[in-house]
């Protein structure tokens, strides 16, 4: 085992636990933080892989921007940002679930390579990464920029109480109101 394999178990730990305190945390923001935390340490295992793009693809799209996003959502709605125990549900069917789905996957793999050894291609560069991306991505890229800046107006829309209602108008007075209604005096 080399120290490679060492730092790639290591930073794959950090992300793991980063991962299931995620998902466990009762606090939204802390929960984002944890986020950081696990994307970083994925960025981490792609230095130690060797693919240096990757991981600063990793660390500008997703630590930079999607966890600043997800910040930036729950300030806009206005969610609890403390503990919520209102949301809380039994976490044994997610617990089942996730644990099944783990054990499956585990089990997938293990027997489809048998442990044996997969030889890797040739490094790619910067310049074939470009070409598949503004080739055959270019779509997907696009989709998911929508999807993102809708998500963002959804939520500066659910923020502020005042969109979507009538606005009061100003300058009538009480007369105004009698002569507006059926039958009123005059």
């Amino acid at each position: 085992m080399t120290g490679a394999d060492v730092l790639l178990l290591a930073l794959g730990a950090v992300a793991v636990g980063a991962g299931v305190l995620v998902v466990t945390t009762k606090h939204l923001v802390r929960a984002g933080l944890y986020l950081v935390v696990c994307l970083g340490a994925l960025a981490g295992d792609f230095l130690v892989l060797s693919a240096e793009l990757v991981a600063w693809v990793q660390v500008l799209i997703y630590v930079g921007a999607v966890v600043v996003l997800l910040l930036f959502a729950v300030m806009l709605t206005r969610a609890p940002i403390g503990a919520s125990d209102d949301l809380d549900r039994p976490g044994w069917p997610a617990a089942l679930i996730g644990g099944g789905a783990g054990l499956g996957l585990t089990a997938l793999l293990v027997d489809a390579y048998r442990w044996s050894t997969v030889t890797l291609p040739s490094a790619g560069t910067a310049e074939r990464l470009g070409e598949q991306i503004f080739q055959s991505w270019v779509l997907p890229f696009e989709v998911l920029s929508v999807l993102l800046l809708s998500a963002l107006v959804g939520a500066i829309v659910l923020s502020r109480p005042d969109i979507g209602r009538a606005a009061p108008q100003r300058g009538r007075t009480a007369g105004d109101l009698v002569d507006s209604e059926p039958g009123g005096r005059r």
